[in-house]
């Protein structure tokens, strides 16, 4: 079979779900697909175009597209199920909130849902010279929410005790309740 970009992406993500990003290395790789790593590089520019990619196909379930023309209430629900979806998408796969930031600074672009989670902040309330703000702040609460999430499941399987690190759960529960107190800060109508 001959090597191709959605391959090479492909085996990049699954190295990332059963490794993590410690181990996604080109070296690492080139080993999987069975090609030397200067064969990569045919396909991707660098591991940072490869992350790109990686990012991009990890949020590719998610349907970007934003309501036509909704009410405020109506897209601050659809703000609410983007970023759980995002959140949901994100939490099974080791360090991806480490790479969506990542993707997010290189090439915001590549990312639809991203973009989409702007345009329906826009829409629900918050003024087009915030919503690049907004979407900051609710991104940061996505992948901060996937992060520790991913970091105590982590340690309890490490240390085999569920109250080991202590503190409260930071599931989806908590997730939810953050996403709200921000879109009330935001003022965006319910």
């Amino acid at each position: 079979m001959a090597l191709t970009r959605e391959h090479v992406v492909g085996t990049a993500v699954s190295v990332l779900r059963d490794f993590g990003l410690a181990d996604l290395s080109m070296r690492r790789l080139a080993r999987e697909l069975d090609v030397q790593v200067g064969a990569l590089y045919w396909h991707v520019k660098n591991k940072q175009e490869l992350l790109v990619d990686v990012a991009a196909q990890l949020l590719g379930d998610i349907p970007a597209e934003v309501p036509r023309s909704p009410d405020p209430a109506t897209a601050r629900t659809a703000v609410v199920q983007l970023a759980t979806a995002i959140r949901s998408a994100l939490v099974p796969v080791p360090d991806s909130a480490e790479v969506i930031q990542l993707a997010q600074s290189l090439q915001p672009a590549a990312l639809a849902p991203l973009t989409g989670l702007r345009d329906l902040l826009e829409t629900a309330g918050v003024g087009a010279g915030h919503s690049a703000w907004a979407q900051h702040l609710v991104l940061n609460h996505i992948l901060g929410s996937v992060a520790a999430e991913q970091e105590r499941a982590r340690l309890e399987s490490v240390e085999g005790d569920p109250a080991a690190p202590g503190g409260p759960p930071l599931g989806a529960e908590a997730f939810a309740w953050g996403l709200e107190v921000i879109l009330d800060g935001a003022l965006l109508p319910r």
